[in-house]
């Protein structure tokens, strides 16, 4: 297992900083047992986990989200647009102080159109059927989903593949709007959350609805977690750093990574388009359909994308990004987007995994 060295963590990044992974993140500190589903994992980067959620905990998770769109006023916000292509991505994240705000916060965030001259939502729009997502502190400020973040059946999956100190950087929910939902590009979520002096991130997708290939489901692409960073989503020096208000508040940073991946990373490989989809299959990605409480477990480090939403369906899911904590010797990047204020600390998991052991431990004697 390669373990890039970058704790200076100095402005220029070093190739070292996106070393490939040759295993799951955690494989220098497995336990001797392998379970099926950990072996799945580690073998294609992803995992889908049928049933994860009951019917009722989903129902349950829309029906707070709508209680909270009821409350958000958007007069009184100038929520922005969030898109995932990289032009759009540094004309509206990353010059937004409301997006980086939202890193403890539920914020709100609009999609491409929804927004008029003032960059307020357009009067004629209702605000249910204009958003993007919300986030990234769900899991922080709202007890429905608190819950779930914090469950035992969320710290006994992330304790079975490995994770020892895990903690809640971020959580989102994702909307997929029927009719405009748009695709999400070619990704690797430890672009966007990244740690050293190893990548830790572990995405937990969780869909509501039903997730189709007529609705815009997840695409992934077994194995690539295997390979490196391909770039970062970084905090701008320029702006940061030198007070250069002109500059963009974040930049992407390449990682000098020759991978076939880089002709696609922050777009949709050419041939996307369905229904044949016949570029994505020729790259090696697969469609994972899901119906509501099924969860998707997705390696950091794993090419992920979604198609649009063009039916008149539903495709909303919340989602979770954990990483491993101080208490495995792992630092989340300061130079990371998302950053709690007064240096709080993220949620802990780690009791939860902690109580578990415990438990199979009086089990076992």
């Amino acid at each position: 297992f390669l373990h890039p060295q970058d704790a200076s963590l100095t402005l220029a990044l070093t190739r070292n900083a996106c070393v490939c992974v040759r295993a799951h993140a955690m494989a220098a500190t497995a336990e001797a047992t392998t379970t099926p589903r950990r072996a799945a994992f580690e073998r294609d980067g992803f995992l889908l986990l049928r049933g994860f959620a009951s019917r009722e905990e989903c129902a349950g998770m829309k029906q707070r989200m709508q209680d909270l769109i009821a409350q958000w006023d958007p007069e009184k916000t100038l929520a922005p647009v969030f898109a995932t292509d990289e032009k759009e991505q540094l004309k509206h994240q990353a010059s937004s102080d409301y997006f980086l705000d939202s890193a403890d916060r539920i914020h709100f965030f609009l999609e491409a159109g929804a927004t008029g001259e003032d960059g307020k939502l357009k009067k004629d729009l209702p605000k249910a059927s204009a958003l993007n997502k919300v986030g990234h502190g769900l899991h922080v400020e709202d007890e429905t989903f608190k819950a779930y973040s914090h469950s035992d059946k969320v710290t006994s999956l992330v304790s079975d593949l490995g994770w020892r100190d895990p903690v809640l950087p971020q959580s989102m929910y994702i909307f997929k709007q029927p009719k405009i939902g748009g695709e999400v590009t070619s990704h690797q979520d430890s672009c966007f959350l990244h740690t050293t002096p190893r990548p830790t991130c572990l995405g937990l997708w969780l869909s509501l609805d039903h997730a189709t290939l007529e609705n815009g489901c997840l695409w992934a692409r077994p194995g690539s977690h295997l390979e490196p960073i391909r770039r970062l989503f970084v905090r701008n020096p320029e702006h940061f750093e030198k007070r250069d208000e002109k500059s963009p508040k974040m930049v992407f940073e390449g990682c000098g990574t020759d991978v076939k991946a880089n002709e696609w990373e922050g777009k949709m490989p050419v041939g996307w388009e369905p229904p044949t989809s016949e570029g994505l299959y020729e790259r090696g990605f697969k469609p994972v359909e899901c119906e509501p409480g099924d969860l998707v477990v997705i390696h950091g480090q794993v090419d992920h994308l979604s198609l649009p939403n063009t039916s008149p369906k539903h495709r909303e899911t919340y989602q979770l990004h954990l990483i491993e904590g101080p208490g495995e010797g792992v630092t989340w990047s300061p130079r990371n987007w998302l950053q709690y204020p007064d240096k709080k600390e993220f949620p802990s998991l780690r009791n939860g995994v902690e109580e578990r052991k415990r438990k199979a431990s009086e089990i076992s004697s």
